[in-house]
């Protein structure tokens, strides 16, 4: 995102191992899961796919179709924890309480 222009100023996201690169392209990284910017959001690490996935649902749909696409994909026994996990951190980048 960084070499197209996308990221410009904005914070990232990233792995630890990608972390060097990013830097080294200019890139702002925080130590965060998830970071979200009008339409562009960066996430970093194994569990990336799922705050983007939820992020976007939310956006798309709402936060219900969100947490239902999280807790379906979630480990067996920690399916509660990790919905909430992840729905915390994604509704601070919603610009409305989608939760309806």
């Amino acid at each position: 995102m960084a070499k197209l222009g996308l990221i410009n100023n904005l914070p990232a996201c990233t792995d630890l191992t990608t972390k060097p690169w990013a830097i080294e392209d200019g890139v702002k990284i925080i130590d965060a899961p998830f970071y979200a910017d009008g339409n562009l959001g960066t996430a970093g690490g194994c569990m990336s796919s799922q705050y983007l996935a939820a992020w976007i649902i939310a956006k798309l749909f709402n936060c219900e179709e969100a947490e239902n696409a999280i807790y379906y994909v979630a480990p067996v026994g920690q399916k509660e924890e990790y919905v909430e996990m992840i729905m915390k951190v994604v509704k601070k980048f919603l610009k409305t309480n989608l939760s309806e």
